[in-house]
């Protein structure tokens, strides 16, 4: 493989590698570090949660990238979430299941796509227990239909596949990515399957896939059938919030615009064939997270009057910790604190315009949602 150097006015060096078929993958080295630059990103599943943060942060931040939305609008997802970056000259969405081996194609073809940030799934845990075949179908099969599609069309430079923490079982410490994969319910499971088919298509084909593991992300744009989302908009309605079996279940909290970041440092500074992952170093018992929603309702006087305990989820690990010093090497740290991120959650969640995005949120709003196959 041959690669040329070209030097830039502002001092950095664009690095160009000549490929097999070829193309070539554009760097940029800034100082010591070594760039990817994209030029058309293809996002799945880019109206949901995350996504829809990563999405208007490549927009807003990089207007030469051509940034492509590619999502069917499931229960979870809404224009809505994108609806700052709607009219920007370099944001284009269509509606498609990526299941659709010809749609995908397509849509690869078409927008001449270079670069892939997969985070199209079906991702809650109580929904994986009613509809596991559903989850198999999105987070497997739709999987293994874009990496084929990838790979026929054979220009794509950066696959991003993102994962979950999930998928190392919750019963260890510090998970590092070497660590052995031990999904303990459908839809981690559903997850460390797609994982593996994506590790074939690095090993038989070459495709040059990035995952991601991370821990639990909350903010604006989340459907509220989560706990952080859930509890706000339920104190809101002068509800009680409800708390799995005995609450001490433990999670590590990433604020979403924090996610975001990192998304955009293993976009341009990660390396393929390569797994990261993206946590926190805030951990949180579930009864200590709805507390502390509850004192910033100003109800902590009356604490347990708000709070409803329920039984327990099935097969509910107690928590999840991933060392992420791997990406710490690249640059990304945490940036909004609990207390700060929590508080830009509540507002957002307060005000009732936001929820009109999800015409039927109200179903989130119980101890354990359970979504029917066609309700997805």
């Amino acid at each position: 493989m041959s690669s040329q150097s070209t030097a830039l006015s502002n001092g950095a060096k664009s690095v160009t590698s000549g490929q097999p078929d070829g193309n070539s993958d554009a760097r940029v080295v800034y100082g010591d570090r070594l760039r990817f630059v994209p030029r058309n990103i293809l996002v799945t599943g880019g109206a949901g949660f995350i996504a829809s943060h990563v999405v208007e942060r490549l927009v807003s931040r990089y207007p030469h990238y051509r940034v492509t939305v590619l999502d069917k609008l499931d229960y979870c997802s809404s224009l809505s979430n994108l609806a700052q970056v709607a009219n920007r000259p370099n944001f284009k969405f269509i509606r498609g299941d990526i299941r659709s081996h010809d749609l995908v194609l397509y849509v690869l073809q078409e927008e001449c796509i270079d670069t892939v940030l997969h985070f199209a799934a079906c991702t809650h845990v109580d929904n994986s227990f009613t509809s596991s075949i559903l989850f198999t179908e999105n987070n497997v099969l739709g999987t293994h239909v874009l990496l084929e599609c990838a790979r026929q069309y054979g220009k794509v430079r950066r696959f991003i596949h993102v994962s979950t923490d999930e998928v190392y079982g919750g019963e260890s410490n510090m998970e590092t990515e070497s660590s052995i994969l031990a999904p303990t319910n459908p839809y981690a499971c559903s997850k460390a399957a797609a994982e593996f088919i994506c590790r074939g298509y690095v090993k038989s084909f070459g495709l040059p896939v990035i995952i991601t593991r991370g821990n639990n992300v909350y903010g604006p744009h989340q459907f509220p059938d989560k706990l952080i989302p859930k509890s706000i908009c339920l104190l809101a309605q002068r509800r009680p919030c409800f708390v799995h079996g005995s609450g001490e279940h433990a999670r590590n909290f990433l604020y979403v615009e924090d996610a975001a970041s990192a998304f955009d440092t293993i976009l341009h500074c990660g390396e393929t064939d390569e797994v990261y992952n993206v946590g926190s170093e805030i951990e949180k018992r579930n009864i200590d997270v709805v507390h502390d929603i509850i004192d910033l309702f100003g109800l902590s006087a009356e604490a347990n009057r708000h709070i409803e305990f329920v039984k327990d989820r099935t097969l509910n690990d107690m928590r999840y910790r991933i060392d992420s010093s791997k990406l710490h090497a690249l640059g990304w740290r945490p940036q909004v604190s609990w207390e700060e991120g929590l508080r830009r959650t509540k507002t957002w969640y307060c005000d009732p315009n936001n929820l009109k995005r999800w015409p039927n949120y109200l179903s989130g709003l119980v101890p354990h949602p359970s979504l029917t196959e066609e309700k997805h």
